[in-house]
């Protein structure tokens, strides 16, 4: 049994990864502010022998209960990480990536742990390569609609590199790609969970732009198990953890018509400042290294997720 840290233990891929260190046995301490987050998504686990939460913001320093703990693993996951999200929060979306990120460096190379951080597909922008290899530098605007996060996320690997390198703490970068499934905000702005609430609304389906630009979606449990396979790997560069069947806005809106069974009209709203217009991971790394690759049929996570966001809204 392991002692866990997991900062936006309240987030959506933080609860769910506290759900799957819980069932190993390990003991978990969950961090969070709920500024993008929320509670429902740990409500279940009150009472849970291994578990302890702490609510927080780690934009104003680490908490003493936290600081003289001894952790064996820390996972940075805080911050808001959908464009509702981080240009709502644009300074809390900077600090939780910067210095809060190097307060959690430092936490990590006092108490000896191995540390992962929670980089993103952000860092590569509207990338001229396709798909987005891990030695791919990236085609980033730096003072654009997206940069509080795009920008703050390049820091945040430079940051663990160089802890990594100059003190030798022990990291693990993660580049995450469009992640989707139960326990995401409903307003916050991702298509997947947009698409189903209107559609099971029977309202318009809000597609940004012609539709023709690509996403690659990964359902949370695969990406979960990914993670897990990256912190327990011996590899300390960035790598690439999503799923690469990429599909047009257009296409997935039209799935989740027609698995929800939704009249929904398609309504074409205008395309967000510097929205990339292809996005897939090559995940030739992760296959090697990590011997990963996603496993849920796209069809079946929407259905599972479109199960979720039902019982959501039959009880709103």
């Amino acid at each position: 049994m392991a002692k866990h840290l997991i900062t936006g233990g309240g987030g959506f891929l933080g609860s769910h990864l506290t759900d799957a260190l819980l069932a190993q046995g390990h003991e978990v301490t969950g961090i969070d502010n709920f500024v993008s987050s929320q509670p429902e998504n740990i409500a279940h686990l009150k009472g849970h022998s291994g578990y302890k939460f702490v609510e927080h913001d780690l934009t104003r320093g680490i908490p003493a209960e936290i600081a003289t703990r001894k952790f064996d693993r820390i996972w940075h996951l805080a911050s808001p990480a959908s464009p509702v999200g981080y240009v709502q929060h644009q300074v809390t979306t900077l600090k939780i990536n910067s210095t809060a990120a190097m307060e959690m460096l430092e936490l990590a190379e006092k108490c000896g742990a191995r540390i992962f951080v929670a980089s993103t597909s952000e860092c590569y922008g509207d990338p001229s390569e396709h798909p987005q290899r891990e030695t791919y530098w990236g085609h980033v605007n730096p003072i654009g609609m997206r940069s509080m996060y795009d920008e703050a996320k390049r820091f945040l690997e430079a940051a663990t590199m160089a802890y990594h390198r100059e003190r030798k703490v022990d990291t693990r970068i993660v580049r995450i790609f469009n992640t989707y499934g139960p326990r995401l905000k409903m307003n916050d702005g991702r298509v997947v969970v947009a698409f189903i609430t209107q559609a099971l609304r029977n309202e318009p389906l809000t597609v940004q732009g012609d539709g023709s630009q690509t996403r690659s979606l990964c359902y949370v449990d695969d990406e979960i198990r990914g993670f897990m396979e990256l912190m327990e790997s011996d590899y300390h560069l960035p790598v690439n953890i999503g799923n690469p069947d990429e599909c047009t806005m257009l296409e997935l809106a039209d799935e989740i018509r027609q698995l929800i069974g939704s009249k929904s009209p398609i309504l074409h709203t205008p395309l967000p400042p510097d929205d990339p217009k292809q996005r897939c991971p090559d995940i030739s790394l992760a296959k090697k290294l990590l011997k990963w690759e996603p496993a849920m049929p796209r069809k079946e996570g929407l259905k599972r997720t479109i199960e979720f966001y039902r019982k959501q809204l039959a009880v709103a």
